[in-house]
């Protein structure tokens, strides 16, 4: 089934290379005209000629996102290119790995004010116009699965990218009645990020020479091209999309799945409430066989 997005106005952040150029270039080819944000000019203009070249339309707006004036330029620039806006993708940030103790403040306000500011004043601006519109719409945030499962050195990192998932939830209920949906994608895809790790550094190299991927890689470590993600963002920017919401959604490679909510796994009653031996003595008998694990799990990956 092919998707028709003829006639719509994007946004997307952080769309001068990486994934966020990926999402650019497919909606751009399934029919939307594209306002291109990204810091660097050069970067935004190469995805705007690109998107150009293969007979899309195309803008850019060069700044970085975080502040409210950044978010209203976004909005104002799809409504004088393509005289509206109807999808908004999240994506722009930055990275600032340090254990916590090395973890400075400057370093910290700075991935937060990126990821999660930066989602919450685009995704404000972008309702706002929606709402005014009547027209429905889509926001599409971007997560991590740091944000779902924690990564050592990531403290900033992990704890946007869990609030831009509960977010994402959050204005689903919000939004519902103004027929705009509002779900989380959570990506993992070979980048130049995906590179500095030691893991897939022979993964990334290979992947730049144009060699195949193995079964491994794109199924067990769900690591593909920057484009087997853009699929999903092209579909819930849809029409076909048009009953989901509230949804975070995983892709990457060959896999795709979908997150469950947080949940009580195990639950325990004290009549009278509970005092700290009562906790204890029920956290061996109930909840210690139910304990969650932190961090991401990877398979062994022998190439």
């Amino acid at each position: 089934m092919s998707v028709d997005l003829s006639g719509k106005a994007a946004v997307v952040t952080g769309s001068g290379r990486g994934l966020g150029k990926a999402y650019a270039k497919a909606l751009a080819a399934a029919g939307a005209d594209v306002v291109v944000n990204d810091v660097d000019a050069d970067a935004a203009h190469e995805t705007v000629a690109e998107i150009e070249a293969a007979g899309g339309r195309a803008t850019s707006v060069v700044a970085p996102v975080g502040s409210a004036e950044t978010a209203d330029a976004l909005v104002a620039a799809a409504v004088e290119a393509f005289g509206g806006l109807d999808i908004l993708v999240a994506n722009a940030g930055v990275l600032r790995d340090r254990v916590l103790w090395k973890t400075s403040d400057e370093d910290f306000d700075l991935v937060v004010e990126t990821h999660l500011r930066g989602a919450f004043t685009t995704g404000r601006a972008a309702a706002v116009h929606m709402r005014e519109r009547a027209a429905g719409g889509r926001i599409i945030l971007i997560g991590s699965p740091a944000g779902q499962h924690g990564n050592f050195g990531q403290t900033s990192y992990a704890a946007a990218k869990a609030g831009i998932v509960a977010m994402a939830r959050t204005w689903s209920l919000e939004l519902a009645r103004a027929g705009i949906t509002v779900n989380a994608v959570v990506p993992t895809a070979i980048t130049a990020m995906t590179a500095t790790i030691p893991l897939y550094a022979p993964v990334a190299e290979a992947f730049e020479r144009g060699e195949q991927l193995p079964k491994v890689v794109r199924q067990d470590h769900a690591l593909g091209g920057p484009e087997d993600v853009a699929g999903l963002v092209v579909w819930l920017a849809s029409d076909a999309a048009t009953g989901v919401t509230g949804q975070a959604i995983g892709i990457g490679g060959d896999k795709l799945f979908l997150y469950s909510h947080p949940t009580e796994v195990a639950v325990n009653f004290h009549e009278g409430g509970w005092d700290a031996q009562g906790v204890a003595a029920a956290w061996e008998s109930t909840f210690a066989p139910h304990a969650q694990s932190s961090g991401i799990s990877l398979p062994p990956l022998e190439l």
